[in-house]
């Protein structure tokens, strides 16, 4: 397990991160999101070693992560930072390397992770005449070319199609599937939503909240519920405790206060005519996400 306990962070008296706690499980996806500046980067360049925490610390399966730890983490920065003139296969080799991959390891496993990630082009093309969702391919091959322990992946959906964001996404479950702990930053709430096991959202350098999509939906105070009846009458404005959110087409969006019975919402709605839908609304990580992280 990935851990960051405790940690904190500031540059010439902003504090970028404060009291950042979180984990990730083997073999789980879990989304970082917040704002530009919330410090979703600072923690992640922490993870790595680019920068050192002011208070806190890094684990990794039980223990504080050291340098022969990173050299098993698999990073993919917001920044490319590839070599353009370099070309793909020995840029990937030269990347292996580093992580203490032998020559003949490194060459096989560029080979196949070019493969994997379908890199137009194919291995011999120099990075800098790849367009830029290839560029982001080749980035992200760069992190998984040595097989790693863990993966930290700063905004990987950045400028791919939506071919390049499915084969990505592929890619990413595999890695969990095999066991690896992925966390990954992306503004995209609705990918998110979509492939992660668990959400961190943080928001000036604190967590505002974690857990799974469910458990965040779950703790959310809102109770909103879509009723649709077969009546022109606006039957819900006699019921105190039920304000409306919008109505729609056929029908309506209630938002119930604490303590009021959706049982009784749907007697009454059945007492108005036909119910064709009731149910609750599951309010999306990107609503969730506004009703944490003030405007």
């Amino acid at each position: 397990m990935l851990e960051l306990i405790d940690v904190a962070r500031s540059f010439d008296g902003t504090v970028a991160l404060d009291g950042v706690t979180f984990s990730v499980e083997p073999g789980t996806m879990v989304g970082f999101v917040g704002r530009n500046g919330a410090g979703k980067t600072t923690a992640m360049r922490i993870v790595l070693g680019v920068l050192e925490a002011d208070r806190g610390e890094v684990r990794w399966q039980g223990q504080p992560v050291d340098a022969r730890a990173r050299r098993r983490f698999g990073y993919m920065p917001e920044e490319r930072g590839l070599y353009p003139k370099m070309r793909v296969h020995e840029q990937l080799v030269y990347f292996a390397r580093l992580h203490g991959l032998e020559r003949s390891d490194a060459a096989r496993r560029a080979r196949e992770t070019v493969e994997l990630l379908g890199v137009a082009g194919g291995a011999k093309t120099r990075v800098e005449t790849l367009s830029l969702g290839n560029q982001q391919r080749v980035q992200l091959a760069a992190a998984l070319v040595h097989r790693p322990d863990v993966l930290v992946l700063d905004e990987p959906f950045s400028g791919l199609d939506p071919v390049g964001v499915d084969a990505l996404a592929a890619t990413l479950r595999g890695e969990a599937d095999r066991g690896v702990p992925v966390l990954f930053s992306s503004h995209q709430l609705e990918l998110v939503e979509r492939l992660c096991d668990g959400v961190v959202l943080i928001d000036a350098g604190r967590i505002v909240a974690q857990g799974s999509i469910a458990e965040l939906r779950a703790s959310r105070r809102r109770r909103l519920y879509r009723v649709e009846v077969a009546t022109d009458d606006r039957w819900w404005e006699e019921l105190p405790g039920v304000m409306p959110e919008r109505e729609i087409p056929g029908g309506v969006i209630l938002l119930l206060e604490d303590g009021f019975d959706e049982q009784r919402l749907l007697d009454v709605a059945r007492g108005a005519g036909d119910v064709a839908h009731f149910s609750a609304v599951q309010p999306t990580l990107a609503e969730l996400f506004r009703e944490v992280v003030p405007a």
